[in-house]
């Protein structure tokens, strides 16, 4: 007796493997733009291989990070703005991996989502490769998981993995001392931490993401979602001039608690708000919600994206440096005997 039911297939279980695979194929010239020394395959295999030796290392320390982007995501799937996501997702590991010392060398993905759209993880993904270009990194290998059920509608979440290296002994921070000045690299926004909070704002102020930007041009969505800054290339670059002790990549926990991260016991910071000016953002922001200024600095960035402890004799010539390297410095404050970070002057 013949069994007449109709065959279950995977795809009427809401997952297409053929979907998967064509993008696989258009990410493919993306990622092979990232190539650098060291790469040994390319995309396809079961793992991706990479050789620190060909990348120049004579006794490498392989440093590793992973991070997301956080609630930002959510503006950018109600928007369709997708596009700069993929530059924060690098952004968030390699930013970190430089403040150890650390050369970024490899990057993978993770992309997660109920129903797989190819245009819109092609573009998240070019994003990605966008991110790890700029920052001499390789986009090596990813997965990308189609899940009925986890993810509803458009929704999605994104992962990265970043593996660096340095030389042994070189590892930062390194002879962080009382009087060590503090230069701070200027952001580009809000970057991508604090959009829980971000969120409550403009929901309270009432306005849709498609409304005009109160602090900027075009609309409040496409001003929130600027891409997090990539600092790799202007620090390694000060790193190797010497006299770099420090750097701290100032994500959640704003400078109040990402600077005590690079100093030793005994050792404290004194910040200087008057000495940048913030984005409008962020004035827009504490004004909109009324948010105390203690809880800027320990939320958001406030304007400086990444601090480095210097020598002071060598302060001049490495800001000289990263201003040619493109970056907007400020002298924001010393190290000094202590614990914590003090504040003087004022955001606003």
């Amino acid at each position: 007796m013949s069994d007449s039911r109709q065959g279950l297939t995977y795809a009427q279980a809401g997952v297409d493997i053929d979907a998967g695979n064509a993008l696989v194929e258009r990410i493919k010239p993306a990622a092979a733009a990232t190539r650098r020394p060291g790469v040994m395959e390319g995309l396809g295999g079961f793992g991706a291989l990479f050789d620190p030796r060909a990348a120049g290392f004579t006794d490498p320390v392989l440093v590793a990070a992973t991070d997301g982007v956080g609630t930002k995501l959510r503006i950018a799937i109600d928007t369709g703005e997708l596009d700069g996501v993929g530059i924060d997702l690098v952004a968030m590991c390699v930013n970190d991996l430089v403040c150890q010392g650390a050369e970024p060398l490899f990057f993978l993905d993770y992309f997660a989502t109920g129903k797989l759209s190819v245009d819109e993880a092609d573009r998240v993904i070019t994003g990605i490769a966008e991110g790890c270009r700029r920052s001499g990194c390789a986009l090596i290998g990813g997965e990308t998981a189609e899940m009925p059920g986890m993810y509803h509608g458009g929704d999605f979440d994104l992962a990265g993995f970043a593996v660096g290296a340095m030389e042994r002994g070189t590892s930062l921070p390194q002879g962080v001392a009382a009087g060590d000045v503090l230069l701070g690299l200027a952001s580009d926004g809000v970057h991508s931490n604090g959009y829980s909070l971000v969120r409550k704002v403009v929901e309270g102020a009432g306005l849709a993401w498609d409304a005009p930007a109160p602090f900027a041009d075009g609309t409040l969505g496409q001003a929130l979602l600027t891409p997090t800054r990539l600092y790799v290339r202007p620090v390694l670059a000060a790193i190797r001039a010497g006299g770099v002790h420090a750097a701290a990549h100032i994500t959640g926990g704003g400078i109040t608690e990402n600077v005590p991260r690079i100093l030793s016991e005994g050792l404290g910071a004194a910040v200087d708000l008057d000495a940048w000016t913030p984005p409008a953002v962020f004035r827009w922001m504490a004004d909109s919600a009324v948010i105390p200024e203690g809880e800027m600095l320990k939320t958001f960035n406030s304007g400086i994206g990444m601090i480095l402890a210097v020598a002071p004799d060598r302060a001049d010539t490495l800001t000289a440096l990263l201003q040619a390297e493109g970056e907007r410095v400020a002298r924001i404050g010393t190290v000094v005997e202590g614990r914590g970070v003090s504040y003087s002057g004022s955001l606003w």
